[in-house]
């Protein structure tokens, strides 16, 4: 564990001694008649900006600061949804409202963890929510994985979704082939982004650059590749019918894998059992004249290629560069979605260009000081309080784990906040004033970090608004963080 540099922490926080006991009744009546709740939320993605609205709205009084390692706000729903996606990004708009409360601060350019240390926001605030998130994806663990060519999905969607830190990925799609590792709703994504006719794009808020990189590509068929089968696939009916719908493609099933199905699918929950249908029908119904017709000549295909685990990432003969993956024929063992896959010993080679890995995200320990778990990627916690931790709390997939969907984080982020605002009545969260973001503040500015505040952001924002316009964007997003600053005048 690392050592804690507390040499650098201010006197008041070095020296003050520990906080007195009182007694509830006077702890309630502390943060109802005397003084100000300063809570703290560290990210500024879904997890965050819910957790800070349910705060807000929950609490009259309680003032929210929220710290995000970005310039600017609202993570996955900026640098995660899909460009054709415009839809789910209007929740944007609700973040905005409550980013501009008068009871709500958004600080951005802080890294926490590294400007400023999980312990020094405690002593700052009476309570904080950790909410950064997975930033990380999952390895595959796989000879090859470190070849020219492997790519995780996660860089591939900041890339043209303009995370600065992907900003320079530059994916080689002069193949033919792609492989996606992964069946959830990020693998679709990519796979649709891959295909989609560059002209259907351009009106999206996908980045210039990427754009350009696409308009190139001649990826002209990918693969999906998952361990288990249909029944098991982790992507929603939405995004399956887009894939069915895309123009100018073809899908690729092989109907011997959904033999049986049938019947089987009667019993599963209703949600399954329709993507199941679609599943069913797209591989197995004959096409209308027109609608194959147009199949017959489209110029791009994807696939679904079930039972199969990668094993190895093979080099061309220079070693130089990706040239396929190894795949594991796999059967399952048990039954619905608990079912897993185990090798057959069989084995089979698939030629590609680009492997593009999407077998999960993966959230990072912050601070030495917050409890995490490695193997399951969380900080442990209880209905949102951190482990033998009083007064720090998580939310979204720090808490959770990377599954689910914006409601999924919503009502997760809900809980989080209901429980912060139950010790908070009852007594269980440091009493006496607090300084919040007076102190950090000063932290910060001795460190030599510039905070990006929210109307700051909104000069961004305007910026990037009127580069959109002359291509008919809804905006042409920044992705230089020096070239951020220089517009803020820093």
């Amino acid at each position: 564990m690392a050592t804690r540099c507390w040499w650098h922490w201010p006197a008041w926080l070095r020296t003050r001694p520990p906080l007195a006991r009182s007694p509830l009744s006077s702890r309630r009546q502390f943060f109802t008649q005397e003084h100000i709740p300063q809570i703290c939320v560290v990210g500024s993605g879904p997890a965050g900006f819910y957790t800070a609205q349910h705060l807000l709205k929950h609490h009259t009084r309680a003032h929210v600061d929220i710290y995000e390692k970005q310039l600017v706000p609202f993570g996955l729903v900026r640098f995660g949804v899909a460009p054709d996606h415009p839809e789910v990004k209007n929740v944007i708009n609700t973040f905005t409202q409550t980013a501009r409360s008068d009871r709500c601060a958004f600080w951005g350019n802080v890294v926490v963890g590294r400007d400023v240390m999980v312990p020094e926001l405690r002593e700052a605030y009476h309570a904080v929510v950790l909410s950064y998130g997975a930033e990380d994806h999952q390895a595959l663990g796989i000879p090859g994985e470190e070849l020219p060519g492997v790519l995780s999905a996660r860089a591939f969607v900041g890339w043209y979704n303009g995370l600065p830190e992907n900003r320079e990925l530059m994916p080689d799609l002069s193949c033919d082939t792609a492989v996606i590792l992964g069946q959830g709703n990020v693998a679709l994504d990519v796979a649709r982004i891959l295909l989609t006719p560059p002209e259907h794009l351009e009106k999206t808020d996908i980045t210039a650059a990427s754009l350009r990189v696409l308009r190139q590509s001649r990826v002209k068929t990918v693969w999906i590749v998952g361990r288990r089968g249909p029944l098991q696939v982790a992507f929603t009916i939405k995004e399956l019918r887009e894939m069915v719908q895309l123009p100018g493609t073809r899908p690729i099933l092989n109907p011997v894998d959904f033999l049986g199905l049938q019947d089987r699918i009667k019993e599963v929950p209703r949600p399954r059992r329709r993507l199941t249908e679609l599943l069913l029908r797209t591989a197995t119904e004959k096409r209308g004249p027109e609608e194959a017709a147009c199949q017959e000549s489209a110029s791009r295909a994807w696939g679904l290629r079930f039972f199969r685990s990668p094993q190895q990432v093979l080099p061309s003969p220079d070693g130089q560069r990706t040239a396929g993956i190894r795949l594991a024929v796999t059967k399952l063992e048990g039954v619905g979605e608990a079912a897993r896959a185990v090798p057959t010993g069989d084995m089979e080679d698939l030629c590609c260009g680009l492997v593009l890995s999407s077998v999960g995200y993966k959230s990072r320990p912050i601070d030495p000081s917050v409890p995490f778990d490695p193997k399951l990627g969380v900080i442990p916690n209880t209905e949102g309080r951190v482990v033998d931790v009083p007064g720090l709390y998580c939310s979204g997939w720090v808490k959770r784990g990377p599954t689910g969907v914006l409601g999924t984080t919503m009502n997760d982020s809900f809980l989080t906040g209901q429980a912060l605002l139950q010790d908070l009545q009852g007594g269980l969260l440091p009493s006496g004033p607090r300084p919040g973001y007076a102190a950090i503040e000063a932290l910060l500015s001795g460190r030599g970090v510039q905070p990006v505040s929210f109307s700051d952001w909104e000069k961004l924002d305007a910026e990037e608004v009127s580069r959109g316009q002359g291509a008919g964007k809804p905006r042409e997003k920044l992705v230089d963080p020096q070239e951020m600053l220089q517009l803020l005048g820093r």
